[in-house]
């Protein structure tokens, strides 16, 4: 989906003065301003499966409150936010271009530091909030350590996931000097996406987790010194790991689809993806053949949420309420968690939903390639923000040159 980081400038402010923001707890009036609204969706446009969704969920918006949802694809999200750090250095507070954005991770810090995003705790005083797994699913309320504070509403689970082919590979490597072992005796049957692709950049804070010196370091904001310290390993890693890989690492797929293009060819063994039903998706879609399995780290893997936030300055706020809370019904979540339409995990807990809502769950096929959560492995939270800014910058450097 959509990360990088963006330094915002601090010139802005003491405060950001709002216009008038539409109130969740009075929802009737909320649904009353949206209708007729039309709702500007900046979301990542990269996937077939999910734009569909997304096409889904406009109709259903559209047909029971009135309300447009147009999606606006983007490639980086961090493009989304220069142009909401535009707007405000402009002078633009109200009639913004973004009323809706699907984020999470740096871009969200970026926005929350900056003051830009719709100023009081929205989210969790939507109607559907109350089916959210908060106990269960506890990064629905942190973004990359960062409390979200009910400035975004939590719309879907990651967790990174391995696949590889049965038909080719029997025992798939499952850790990173694993991998770079089983590269050496297969060269050239690996890669990854290059970063700032969000799946390259998770590979690498993946690999980071398993290499540093101390993994707890990676909660807090990287420094200079704690850098250098703890990717040092790393980077001796990669140092290795590149010329064993795809194309002896001189290019990199330029994100998840190409990767997955190249599983399905046959030129590289192992992929992997931010979504444990992926796998079972692109089979579905005739993308991936039926022999591909999933599997996860020994050590566990990178697992998130990600979001819907709402800019300070969107021009149709209660819209844009109405649309994450119906993202977040139990309706669209379980067609969302359906492999053959996304393979999304829930944000929902679902055995305290209501009889009918719960069936819906119940009734889904997973698909032959996803593991069940018990088998999912320990989910290791991302990093704070800042080691993913530094991860990326300094990857370009050694690495990313002419690429």
């Amino acid at each position: 989906m959509f990360r990088i980081f963006v330094a915002v400038s601090a010139l802005f402010f003491s405060g950001t003065v709002h216009a008038k923001t539409p109130d969740p707890e009075n929802w009737e009036a909320v649904v009353a301003e949206a209708k007729g609204e039309t709702v500007y969706f900046y979301a990542w446009g990269g996937e077939t499966r999910i734009n569909a969704y997304i096409n889904w969920a406009a109709g259903e918006v559209k047909e029971r409150f009135g309300v447009t949802l147009k999606q606006v694809k983007v490639a980086d999200t961090a493009n989304v936010v220069s142009k909401i750090v535009a707007e405000k250095a402009a002078g633009r507070d109200e009639n913004g271009t973004v009323d809706l954005v699907w984020i999470n991770g740096e871009n969200f810090v970026s926005l929350k530091e900056a003051d830009l995003l719709l100023g009081h705790p929205w989210a969790t005083k939507l109607p559907n909030y109350r089916f959210v797994d908060e106990e269960g699913k506890p990064t629905v309320k942190t973004d990359f350590t960062v409390p979200t504070d009910g400035l975004e509403a939590p719309w879907g689970m990651a967790k990174l996931v391995f696949f590889y082919d049965i038909a080719r590979l029997q025992s798939p490597p499952k850790s990173m000097p694993a991998l770079l072992e089983w590269a050496m005796d297969n060269p050239g049957r690996f890669t990854y996406p290059q970063p700032p692709d969000f799946l390259g950049s998770t590979f690498l804070k993946q690999a980071l987790y398993e290499l540093a010196p101390d993994p707890q370091v990676l909660m807090q904001p990287a420094d200079d010194e704690t850098f250098s310290r703890q990717t040092q390993p790393l980077f001796v890693f990669l140092d290795e790991l590149h010329p064993l890989l795809w194309r002896q690492g001189r290019a990199f797929p330029q994100n998840y689809g190409t990767m997955r293009r190249l599983l399905a060819d046959s030129e590289v063994d192992i992929s992997f993806a931010f979504n444990p039903a992926d796998a079972s998706s692109a089979i579905s879609a005739h993308e991936l053949p039926d022999t591909v399995r999933s599997y996860v780290p020994e050590a566990g893997s990178i697992a998130n949420s990600h979001f819907l936030a709402i800019p300070f300055n969107a021009n149709a706020k209660a819209g844009a309420m109405v649309v994450a809370d119906f993202l977040m019904s139990p309706e669209a979540q379980a067609r969302k968690q359906d492999p053959n339409v996304w393979g999304d995990p829930t944000v929902l807990d679902v055995a305290a939903l209501p009889e009918e809502d719960r069936a819906r769950f119940d009734a889904l096929d997973l698909g032959v390639a996803t593991l069940p959560p018990e088998k999912l492995g320990l989910a290791l939270p991302e990093p704070h923000a800042s080691w993913m800014e530094r991860l990326e910058t300094e990857w370009a450097r050694r690495y990313g040159a002419g690429q």
